[in-house]
């Protein structure tokens, strides 16, 4: 009894720590654009990351720091929708919006939020008929539609550029596929723990 009871309890936390991470991740990635990087482009601008070695004129593929945490947040956005509902995950997008007016630009809250909210549309639309089909399936399908759809009204809206596209993408498709066996990992743990209510 003890057992399931722990069970329980480490399931929700599992939940919570879904939940309060891909709401932190919205504000930390507004704020790592203004702040963190190899390059900032201007006091506006955002500061950059390498995501791949290679690039337009021999120079290495760069993108705003905030991909970062994108990418994780993207993966984070689906457990939570899993694990919490769909009404849980808006919250979180509302909620961490509104962290990011604390550190970051009004011009980037907006972007951000926006971005997030129409790749949260995009997201449901995919992962919600593919999650009975297979959990890793289903995050890493939904991940790479929003993160298409996050990168391009995000980059329109912050910066008025498309720039530094084939970056934000690729970051984002770095950090999602890092999380895969994370994914893995709570599938396996979903399925071990519905063994052992049955």
């Amino acid at each position: 009894m003890t057992g399931k009871k722990i069970s329980v309890n480490g399931n929700k936390l599992v939940s919570i720590g879904c939940f309060l991470g891909f709401m932190g991740c919205i504000p930390a990635a507004n704020w790592m654009i203004g702040n963190i990087g190899t390059v900032c482009t201007s006091p506006h601008g955002p500061c950059l990351v390498p995501v791949a070695p290679w690039g337009p004129g021999g120079h290495p593929l760069m993108a705003p720091s905030g991909v970062l945490m994108i990418g994780l947040a993207l993966v984070l956005r689906d457990l939570v929708q899993r694990r919490l509902g769909r009404g849980v995950a808006l919250a979180a997008i509302v909620a961490g919006a509104a962290l990011s007016g604390a550190v970051a630009p009004p011009q980037l809250v907006y972007a951000s939020a926006l971005a997030f909210l129409l790749s949260e549309l995009a997201d449901f639309a995919v992962y919600t008929p593919l999650q009975a089909r297979g959990l890793v399936l289903a995050v890493l399908a939904s991940s790479v539609v929003g993160l298409i759809a996050d990168s391009v009204l995000f980059l329109w809206l912050a910066f008025g550029s498309l720039d530094f596209l084939a970056g934000q993408i690729l970051g984002k498709l770095w950090m999602v596929l890092l999380t895969l066996p994370f994914i893995h990992w709570v599938r396996r743990h979903e399925i071990a723990q519905q063994s052992v209510t049955e």
